[in-house]
């Protein structure tokens, strides 16, 4: 029988809800391990996403859903905990508001430089097992290679210009090394532009091309990459039926989390997870390029199951007939069993 490496995946990965206070200083704990990329959003207020990381280091905040660059916000995400972390009263993540935040483990520190590719990474902080990696790195404006760190192959990758305004750029399995995606934006999956010099990433690098993108000479970048890992997490895509009894995506594993998006025509990037409904059908969601407050119509209905989720709607951002959307997702449990006294019973809700 085949298992799974990672027997608890909220130890690599956690949904955690809170409300702000509005507190000058304020913890948040109960992530389960110290978060290395915590990305936060405002359930009930048109605030912007924030997004910090033990690599660009405390109060150093980027917004996926729009182009500014790095911005210094001291009192945002003030430091990392051993179970969380500490917040200042900003409105993206502190005022009287309910919240949410999603939270990886990485490197568990701001890492050293990874010499594999042609530039070299300022720092990068890697986690082998749940295959995530952060890292920064400044372009040179010549088609080049970066490492990652990971020991296999990313499967997703999202680059961001720290120190000018510029697009989010996707790099995703299932569209291939020619098209790109941008995070900030509802467009359709493009080809216009090589940025990623039509090249393939391999286990120890991946490429970036001319575009101010990813690669501008002098301008730094962030790059967060995610591998495949049995049990835990999976990149992928899926055609939509245009059936409200939708496609069933399998995972091997019961989800914790899920971004995705409608790559063949312009759709919203849908957030889920397993926290805020806690049982099926999984309607509430936010959309990772928008500031919108939490909707739950039932734009995204879900089923959360053992060993992947069911679309339960129509909706075309999320399932028009023939069209193909792409996810990120992560487990909460595996369907594999984990070998030892870690096994765990895997469910539906």
């Amino acid at each position: 029988m085949a298992y799974s490496t990672i027997p608890k995946g909220n130890l690599y990965m956690n949904t955690l809800e809170y409300t702000g206070n509005g507190a000058t200083t304020r913890e948040v704990t109960g992530v389960g391990f110290k978060p290395d990329m915590i990305w936060i959003k405002s359930r009930t207020s048109t605030d912007t996403h924030g997004l910090f990381d033990i690599v660009r280091g405390v109060t150093k905040r980027l917004v996926p859903n729009d182009t500014s660059a790095e911005g210094n916000q001291s009192n945002g995400v003030k430091a990392f905990l051993s179970d969380g972390f500490t917040l200042g009263d900003a409105g993206l993540v502190n005022q009287s508001y309910n919240y949410i935040s999603w939270n990886w483990l990485a490197g568990g520190s701001q890492g050293s430089s990874n010499t594999d590719g042609s530039i070299n990474t300022t720092y990068t902080s890697v986690n082998t097992t749940s295959g995530c990696s952060i890292s920064t790195y400044t372009g040179n404006g010549s088609a080049s290679t970066i490492g990652h760190g990971l020991g296999v192959v990313p499967k997703m990758i999202m680059v961001k210009s720290l120190s000018t305004t510029g697009q989010w750029a996707v790099q995703h399995t299932s569209l291939g090394a020619g098209k790109w995606i941008e995070l900030d934006s509802d467009a359709a999956a493009d080809t216009s532009t090589p940025i990623w010099n039509n090249t393939e990433p391999t286990s120890s690098v991946f490429t970036v091309g001319t575009n101010a993108r990813t690669n501008t000479n002098g301008t730094t970048y962030v790059a967060y990459c995610f591998a495949n890992v049995k049990g835990y997490s999976k990149m992928g895509s899926y055609i939509g039926n245009g059936n409200v009894d939708g496609p069933f995506i399998y995972t091997g594993f019961k989800p914790a989390f899920i971004l995705g998006k409608r790559t063949t025509s312009a759709g919203g990037w849908w957030m889920l997870d397993d926290k805020r409904d806690g049982y099926n059908v999984t309607n509430r969601y936010l959309l990772a390029d928008s500031t919108q407050t939490e909707a739950s119509d039932g734009s995204f209905a879900t089923d959360f199951l053992s060993n992947g989720w069911k679309a339960r709607t129509n909706n075309g951002n999320f399932n028009t007939s023939g069209n193909e959307y792409i996810y990120m997702a992560f487990a909460e449990n595996p369907f594999v069993a984990t070998s030892g006294s870690d096994a765990i019973p895997v469910t539906a809700r």
